[in-house]
């Protein structure tokens, strides 16, 4: 298994994490640089719902569509890998048109009873669920080191070795990693890491404010997501909720919103006897500038793989397999063709 392309895989969260797993796993020699510890950047501060429904058009829809089964096939692969798959039960002036989804107050009242005003009609999307991000992307990079990959945490990438326009190499502060690849998963790190290869990405680091909740355990049945509130209930028992950033004001700080939101969840519920932040605050989350994923190699440099995107959470697990499928095999992803870098550079060339 230390035969294959030797590949380096910058990056230790979720993304880098599947990437490392499914590259591995097919026989490649896998180094991963991460400048913190594993799941320490945006992954750590994800409500992690794997969430697959988007806004018609969805340039990737194919990539969503094939994301569950993903999952599904990851628990299978690794036993440490536990999805909760409650569903999600979205309501408000945005809900998604489709008779399959929708369902009536009645069936609402069955799936959470403890709704003080349930709507009269709501989606619930049964096929849907949330993870840890953190437990998950600890038993994937243990699933890589168990194929042989190479995890090196507290490393500064300083830049890159290159033999013409083909990169050879990782310049680390442990010394340099030679590679035939380089796989670029920092998140909103990457841009910089391009620029170092003189081929900017518009990559956006767009806050949201993640909240744990110490609270009353069995009330939240499923995934809740209406204008009140995006609210569940992790497998420990606490509560988690999503929530926009606003600004820096001192009143929209990421613990003044968690006791509005923890009021707005009681308000929400009967028989909340307690809710009181444990943890409070913004993750940066890699949006590139369209807000479509850029998955693919990176324009004039041979031997970068990009992959940025958002929600990385639910596209890890299909993404870890498809690009690497491209990258180990040379096989052309079709589902990946809409997130190419190149597009951003067909359009500055007009």
């Amino acid at each position: 298994m230390h035969q294959g392309k030797r590949i380096v895989v910058i990056g230790a969260g979720i993304v880098g994490a599947s990437l490392a797993y499914h590259l591995a796993g097919k026989g490649a020699n896998v180094t991963v640089v991460e400048a913190g510890e594993v799941a320490s950047g945006v992954t750590a501060t994800s409500f992690a719902w794997l969430n697959t429904t988007h806004d018609a058009p969805d340039p990737i829809a194919a990539l969503r569509s094939a994301a569950i089964d993903a999952y599904h096939r990851l628990e299978h692969e690794l036993p440490a890998v536990e999805i909760r798959w409650t569903g999600a039960l979205c309501y408000g002036a945005d809900i998604q048109p489709g008779a399959d989804s929708r369902i009536t107050r009645q069936r609402i009242q069955a799936l959470e009873p403890r709704l003080r005003n349930p709507p009269e009609q709501a989606q619930f999307k049964a096929e849907e669920g949330a993870l840890d991000a953190v437990h998950t992307t600890h038993a994937l990079m243990e699933g890589a080191q168990a194929h042989g990959t190479t995890l090196l945490t507290h490393t500064q990438v300083l830049g890159f070795r290159m033999h013409g326009s083909q990169v050879t190499g990782v310049e680390t502060s442990l010394g340099v990693i030679d590679a035939d690849v380089v796989v670029l998963a920092a998140g909103t790190g990457i841009p910089a890491l391009t620029k170092l290869l003189g081929v900017p990405l518009p990559i956006d680091a767009s806050p949201a404010i993640f909240i744990r909740y110490n609270a009353s355990p069995g009330i939240v049945r499923t995934l809740i997501s209406n204008p009140a509130m995006e609210v569940r209930e992790s497998a420990e028992g606490t509560w988690l909720a999503a929530e926009d950033y606003l600004d820096d004001a001192p009143e929209n700080q990421a613990a003044a919103i968690a006791r509005r939101t923890a009021q707005a969840i009681a308000g929400e519920l009967e028989g909340v006897t307690f809710i009181e932040p444990q943890l409070a605050c913004v993750g940066l989350r890699p949006i590139p500038a369209d807000g479509i994923p850029i998955i693919g190699q990176l324009p004039g440099i041979s031997g970068v793989y990009v992959c940025a995107m958002h929600p990385g959470v639910t596209l890890a697990a299909i993404v870890g397999s498809l690009a690497s499928e491209e990258i180990m095999e040379d096989r052309i992803c079709p589902a990946l063709a809409p997130c190419r870098p190149e597009r951003f550079f067909q359009a500055e060339n007009g």
